[in-house]
């Protein structure tokens, strides 16, 4: 992904039909100026609103306002209203770079999407967000991704949940661990500043995401969210950072976690992973074992973890961990064409696509053909060659079975496709890794 990508979405003109639609509505849709906190304050005031927070203070206003111009923020306003310069509406989005299986793949990323409860049911929600996918298109960016804090919002758009995330709860006492011992592992444990785990975690994020179907490159201001380097983040004194380094002195992990001590038994305290991010094996599993046997811990929590995890092989009581499964991360196919071409696939075959889409953006017939290197070919046919499997979906399950994290046959087994040959659909898009999304955006 190129700059280009970035200022081309971010500085895009509005989508007239948006505009009009608006205006029929006797509301008015306008980009927030990210230069004038005056625009940028208000905005945000909604979004609070939208998300059930309070009111934000001084210095989480002027926080957000240093960190966030790289985000397009398009506001809906009511100028009838009493307070007219509080947008009813907030949209905000960025070029972002999505991890597929073998490549990556530019992807409109979408946040603080909120509806005023004073305005709903009027269609915003629905003008704004098919407005900004047609801009995204426009733009060159082939996919839509964001994460939900509502699973039931947005498959009337087109999306779907490519990658799960799982929440351990571990008993810590009862796992016992059976995977590398401490003793026996190359390397060591430190304790670093927040500051120095910020940067550690930074360049380790960007040496394993894209070798992680479904991960994007970090959103400006999220490494100071999460290591507490902003003066807005509260409690941020109670966040402890570890690293991992390798007998060849390179860092090769680190986590940032909070313990929650139990007044009633110190020696049934909690851990909190915040984050926890290993560019190697031997990194991954010195700092599981770390948080896991650390005196006076009971507990040990983590989310947005892969549905896969090596951790569940390298403790002895595999009982002693509640992992519950959610949806996470949500694609939506824009141009089936580049987003079918840019990920890899591991057998060689021909199938057609019939694509249905509710917005009429991605439709259409498209002829897959992959190589035995594994690059793919896509064209646009009017009718399926003859003899080729067809499988007939809608453009959500396509963008579910993208990253290769659920398998067509289960969606046909569902209802949600039709396929002459399922099992022959699961086996090219296959993914040898399991989609994940190790963060909320």
């Amino acid at each position: 992904m190129t700059d280009r990508h970035h200022h081309d979405h971010h500085d895009a003109s509005l989508d007239r039909t948006m505009v009009d639609e608006f205006a029929s509505r006797a509301l008015a849709v306008r980009r927030v100026d990210d230069a004038v906190r005056a625009e940028t304050d208000p905005w945000l005031e909604a979004v609070s609103r939208g998300f059930l927070d309070g009111e934000r203070n001084d210095t989480q206003r002027q926080a957000f306002f240093a960190g966030s111009a790289y985000r397009r923020k398009i506001g809906v306003f009511d100028e009838t209203a009493p307070q007219a310069e509080v947008p009813v509406a907030t949209f905000a989005s960025w070029a972002a770079e999505l991890t597929v299986p073998g490549g990556t793949v530019p992807a409109c990323a979408i946040s603080s999407v909120t509806v005023a409860p004073t305005h709903r049911r009027r269609g915003i929600l629905r003008s704004l967000m098919t407005g900004e996918l047609r801009t995204a298109v426009e733009r060159g960016l082939p996919l839509a991704i964001l994460t939900v804090s509502e699973s039931t919002i947005y498959g009337r758009f087109g999306f779907a949940p490519a990658a799960l995330a799982a929440h351990w709860t571990i008993d810590a006492r009862r796992a016992r661990w059976v995977g590398p011992a401490a003793p026996e592992a190359p390397g060591r444990i430190d304790f670093v500043s927040r500051q120095q785990g910020r940067e550690i975690a930074a360049a380790l994020h960007e040496r394993t995401r894209l070798g992680a179907p479904g991960e994007i490159d970090m959103p400006g201001g999220h490494w100071d969210r999460f290591f507490g380097t902003r003066p807005d983040i509260e409690k941020a004194e109670q966040l402890r950072v570890v690293q991992y380094r390798s007998t060849a002195g390179e860092v090769d992990g680190v986590a940032v976690y909070r313990v929650t001590e139990n007044e009633n038994d110190f020696t049934a305290s909690t851990v909190d992973v915040v984050l926890l991010v290993a560019a190697t094996d031997e990194a991954y599993a010195a700092l599981w074992h770390f948080l896991l046997t650390m005196d006076l811990i009971a507990t040990v929590r983590a989310s947005e973890l892969s549905v896969d995890e090596p951790l569940w092989w390298m403790i002895a009581d595999q009982r002693a961990a509640t992992v519950t499964l959610r949806d996470h991360h949500y694609t939506r196919i824009l141009d089936v064409p580049v987003a079918l071409s840019a990920r890899t696939y591991d057998v060689a075959d021909t199938l057609v696509l019939d694509v249905a889409d509710p917005l009429g953006i991605a439709a259409g017939t498209f002829l897959l053909t992959t190589d035995a290197d594994g690059t793919a070919a896509v064209d646009i046919v009017d009718e399926p060659p003859v003899g080729v499997p067809v499988v007939r979906l809608g453009v959500a399950e396509l963008s579910a079975i993208l990253l290769g994290g659920v398998s067509p046959v289960t969606l046909a087994r569902a209802g949600r496709l039709v396929a002459d040959d399922a099992a022959r659909v699961a086996r090219l898009f296959a993914s040898t890794v399991p989609p994940r999304l190790s963060f909320w955006y």
